[in-house]
């Protein structure tokens, strides 16, 4: 358990729920850890007053908003630069057990072709319910992805969601960093797939809890998470699938019908902007 974590969170105008977590990490039992909280270039006084709250924090700023991926990578080169055996990456809208850290170390270390494990995520508001075992699962006919609500087998996971997951620097000397091409939403699928492609395992410890509000920097109902999944959408399955046509209109149809019925033609329009867009600019 000697192995060194550094435990990289993104903030982007959320500096209470950042402040939160840095707060239920420094709980853990698991203290071969260290914290770095990137701050993507935030419009408020976020990194004031983690800088106030938190005067030892290693506090990165981008001066920008560079989105998910870009942000992480940041956070994940500083890691690697301070010899980190593996990275944690963790959402800043959760709270963490003071186990949950061990028992992902615990299981990558394992097996060493284990290149990432998710936790079992639980709801912030209703802290018994399951949010995702892990990560999940894609739909190359549907062209969709959806997060396992039960335990499944290691086997039948395809991806481990970015709002916990734990990286072995040795997965990553293998295959990169995140594609920052995904500038928010399915760049750990991406991630995940091109480990499976190149033969690591994926798992999930079933014993580590994280507890996440989930959409907290742009909200459940945005016109902006609509036009960035479905941009980041576009692009996954353009990478990954063998007939990318079938689930980018399969997809993007099936959204686009589902805000039609409700008559929201503001994210239809932002579901059709983020299809193009990535068609366009692939």
């Amino acid at each position: 358990m000697n192995d060194k974590v550094f435990t990289v969170v993104l903030n982007w105008n959320g500096w209470r729920d950042t402040a939160a977590c840095v707060s239920s990490l420094a709980q853990m039992r698991y203290v071969n850890n260290q914290v770095i909280v990137v701050d993507n270039g935030s419009e408020n006084d976020s990194a004031c007053q983690l800088k106030s709250e938190f005067p030892s924090l290693q506090l990165i700023e981008t001066g920008q908003n560079l989105g998910f991926a870009a942000g992480c990578n940041i956070g994940i080169q500083r890691a690697i630069e301070q010899s980190a055996d593996f990275v944690w990456l963790l959402n800043n809208d959760t709270i963490v057990d003071p186990e949950a850290l061990q028992r992902l170390v615990h299981e990558a270390q394992g097996d060493r072709r284990i290149a990432a494990v998710g936790s079992a995520i639980y709801f912030m508001e209703e802290p018994q319910q399951l949010q995702a075992w892990g990560g999940g699962h894609v739909n190359f006919w549907l062209g969709r992805s959806r997060h396992f609500l039960a335990p499944v087998p290691d086997e039948a996971v395809d991806f481990i969601t970015g709002a916990s997951m734990l990286v072995s620097r040795a997965a990553l000397g293998s295959v990169g960093l995140l594609d920052e091409q995904f500038f928010m939403y399915w760049e750990d699928a991406d991630f995940c797939f091109r480990l499976r492609n190149a033969k690591w395992k994926l798992a999930v410890a079933g014993d580590s809890k994280v507890w996440h509000k989930g959409s907290a920097s742009v909200g459940k109902n945005s016109v902006n998470l609509d036009t960035y999944f479905n941009a980041s959408a576009a692009r996954f399955f353009r990478k990954h699938a063998t007939a990318p046509f079938i689930p980018l209109w399969t997809g993007g149809g099936l959204r686009l019908a589902k805000r039609l019925l409700n008559g929201d033609w503001q994210r239809i329009r932002a579901v059709w902007a983020g299809i193009t867009h990535e068609r366009t600019s692939s």
